[in-house]
């Protein structure tokens, strides 16, 4: 979040739709989420001379083309540095990353981890599918093993990573969960934006050509109750209704499913969401999809001071009371003299 969207400004959806055909395949998990983005400017007063989205390659990376706002579709994986890069000049934009988990974790993996690690002051979009959609269904770095593509035609071998787990371990303050149809997407969005450093936000999107339908197990509607723990900050972590709850294993240190009865999660010994515990924002991540329900919404937010910040205030201290003086720089430190008419000796 920037200073300046604290003074709202006043728009609507339709604000921020652009004239351009939207191009990606019928049915894609991307329009929807789109459309929550969409939706969710106008409710966060942002302002779109002052905000801008900056992208990768993938298909998640046409976004800055959709949204009447600044963009700039840059190059695979570094969408991250040309973040930092309009950051670092004008701080008070809004910067959006999108980026997904092909363009983040495979070739631009090292600048992920490094805006992470660094806390500048934006919102990572990682746009989830399990699949190269743009190169034509080649196995990503999320991909399951046993995914059946072009590049694994015997299934893949690889462990696939965890974007949550990789954003945890690189240092980020803000980690996030949500889907592509799901309600409650807009309230993650509008939580990473009041996040004030780097916000992580793993988005599982449906690929409907290449990986179609892969995340149905949680995502469906029918019975989403059972298979979704939606967490929020000072609530207590229940599903299914309630009827059951994710307490903490104290002798192995893990969590665990527990049963509530009657609604006395204090009994069942559930645990309240504390979005600052790290700890438990790691296990969290971790879960095993089945044994436990997929893990949702703002798993962790502990603000720091932020990269822009540090560099800003360290520049401003090393120039004060100094005025520049370019050739003294590049006169600093060891100089040689070049005499021109000084023969070579054999």
């Amino acid at each position: 979040m920037n200073e300046m969207t604290k003074i709202a400004a006043v728009t609507t959806l339709k604000d921020w739709e652009t004239d351009q055909e939207v191009r990606w395949c019928p049915g894609c998990g991307d329009y929807a989420i789109l459309k929550a983005v969409q939706r969710t400017m106008p409710e966060i007063g942002a302002d779109p001379a002052n905000t801008v989205f900056v992208s990768g390659i993938g298909c998640s990376s046409r976004f800055p083309y959709y949204m009447e706002s600044y963009g700039f579709h840059t190059i695979h994986g570094r969408a991250p540095a040309v973040a930092t890069g309009i950051k670092l000049a004008n701080p008070e934009l809004d910067v959006w990353i999108i980026t997904g988990d092909g363009d983040a974790l495979s070739i631009g993996g090292n600048h992920t981890m490094h805006v992470l690690r660094r806390n500048l002051d934006c919102q990572i979009m990682l746009f989830n599918n399990e699949i190269y959609g743009l190169t034509k269904g080649q196995y990503s770095p999320t991909s399951r093993v046993g995914t059946t593509s072009p590049s694994t035609p015997q299934g893949s071998v690889d462990r696939p990573a965890s974007p949550c787990a990789f954003a945890l371990g690189a240092g980020a303050r803000f980690v996030a969960r949500g889907f592509d149809i799901s309600k409650n997407l807009p309230d993650v969005l509008k939580a990473a934006h009041a996040h004030k450093g780097a916000a992580f936000i793993e988005i599982f999107q449906n690929c409907i050509v290449y990986n179609k339908d892969v995340f149905n197990d949680f995502a469906m509607p029918k019975g989403a109750e059972d298979r979704q723990l939606w967490v929020q900050a000072g609530e207590p972590m229940l599903f299914a209704k309630g009827t059951k709850g994710i307490a903490l294993d104290v002798a192995a240190l893990t969590l665990k499913v527990v049963d509530v009865i009657d609604g006395d999660w204090q009994t069942a010994g559930v645990i309240v969401h504390d979005v600052t515990n790290r700890s438990v924002a790691h296990m969290l991540v971790e879960l095993p999809f089945g044994p436990f329900p997929m893990a949702l919404g703002v798993i962790y937010d502990d603000p720091r001071p932020t990269y822009e910040e540090a560099v800003r205030s360290q520049n401003a201290a090393a120039a004060k009371g100094k005025v520049p003086d370019m050739a003294a720089l590049l006169a600093k430190g060891q100089t040689w003299t070049v005499d021109a008419g000084a023969g070579h000796q054999g």
